[in-house]
């Protein structure tokens, strides 16, 4: 299923997570298992977090919006002003720049 992730795009062009594992280098075009990371002051909520579109108020600079394939994925309803829902996935690839 094609979705959109949030990354930090550091200054070497790397990807990187936003919060969670933060020190990991993303690869584009690998198909990457999620892990489990609990991580003090958030919720324990193994899988790559995902979007079905690009939410623009959670761009900054440093950060890049791209578009990855998602699978073993559920909907994980959130309040509206977070986007209404998450897709949490198992195994997500990303495609390129969204």
């Amino acid at each position: 299923m094609k979705a959109f992730k949030l990354f930090n795009q550091r200054k070497n062009g790397t990807l990187g997570p936003l919060f969670i594992n933060r020190k990991q280098i993303i690869p584009i075009d690998k198909w990457l298992p999620a892990k489990n990371i609990p991580t003090k002051g958030f919720a324990v909520r193994p899988g790559w977090h995902t979007a079905p579109y690009k939410a623009q108020y959670l761009s900054e600079k440093d950060r890049v919006w791209m578009e990855v394939e998602i699978k073993n994925y559920y909907k994980f309803d959130r309040p509206k002003h977070q986007g209404g829902y998450w897709l949490i996935a198992k195994e997500m690839r990303v495609v390129g720049p969204a």
